[in-house]
């Protein structure tokens, strides 16, 4: 690529312009295809840019033109593999945004630029073929997933794992103890959705409640529902709490009787 860019130059190009660090020279690129992030798939390019020399020139024996194109087109080729062809204006902007500013690409010299892309009918027809292909990919793999979900759902509940088998298996009942053991420890599949901490606090509440066998057990829980729910600033609650320990205070149970 360096020799047919030397070649374009002519003789002119083969010793650094003596130039002043204010000036400056235009070189440009044409007609090159870079990588697009679709494997095989291309963006023909344009580059028009302009380069300097700064004050802490490079060696008399580099050309500076040559390094300014290089430099130039390895800046558009790495901003071009995160982007598809058929999203060509977006990845001209990100291109163009990156290179249009004066900025250092190397010690001594300066350069700029703007890209123009085009994509030829081949390079679409390809990443329209590439797009196909992912989304049947990912259409595959999210009913594979359901697939799966649904029987770790039915797996995990002994109920709607024996109503299943019996429906799919009915002359392989025999095996289902096997089966019972083998799942033992499978779990329901998580639902991002679903409050796990709430069905935790719910059994332990069931505990709780299920513990609590006397008058004296239920007055100290209730007076302490109480308190939280005051804490809380839940008035209405804590009424409620509040009548349920009038009632189940032990002289209320003596005066009815």
């Amino acid at each position: 690529m360096f020799a047919r860019w030397r070649r374009s130059q002519g003789p002119t190009d083969e010793a650094t312009p003596e130039v002043p660090a204010s000036a400056s020279r235009a070189v440009e690129v044409r007609g090159d295809r870079l990588p697009s992030r679709d494997p095989s798939v291309f963006f023909t390019v344009r580059i028009d840019g302009v380069w300097r020399p700064c004050e802490n020139e490079l060696s008399q024996d580099v050309n500076l033109a040559v390094l300014a194109r290089h430099q130039l087109r390895e800046q558009v080729r790495r901003t071009l593999v995160f982007y598809t062809v058929l999203d060509a204006a977006a990845a001209q902007d990100a291109v163009n945004a990156d290179i249009t500013g004066w900025h250092s690409a190397e010690p001594g010299l300066e350069i700029r630029g703007s890209v123009r892309l085009t994509v030829e009918a081949q390079d679409k027809a390809l990443a329209e073929e590439h797009l196909r292909q992912d989304r049947a990919r990912s259409l595959d793999q999210q009913e594979t997933l359901g697939r799966l979900t649904f029987l770790q759902r039915v797996m995990s509940d002994p109920d709607l794992r024996l109503v299943w088998w019996i429906d799919r298996h009915p002359d392989r009942i025999n095996e289902l103890r096997d089966v019972k053991t083998t799942l033992q420890d499978l779990k329901p599949p998580h639902d991002p959705s679903h409050d796990v901490l709430r069905d935790e606090v719910v059994r332990f509440v069931d505990q709780l409640l299920a513990d609590i066998r006397t008058p004296q057990q239920r007055e100290v829980f209730l007076r302490a529902l109480a308190q939280t729910l005051h804490v809380l600033g839940r008035t209405e609650l804590q009424a409620a709490a509040a009548q349920w320990l009038d009632a189940a205070a032990p002289d209320s149970g003596s005066a009815s009787a």
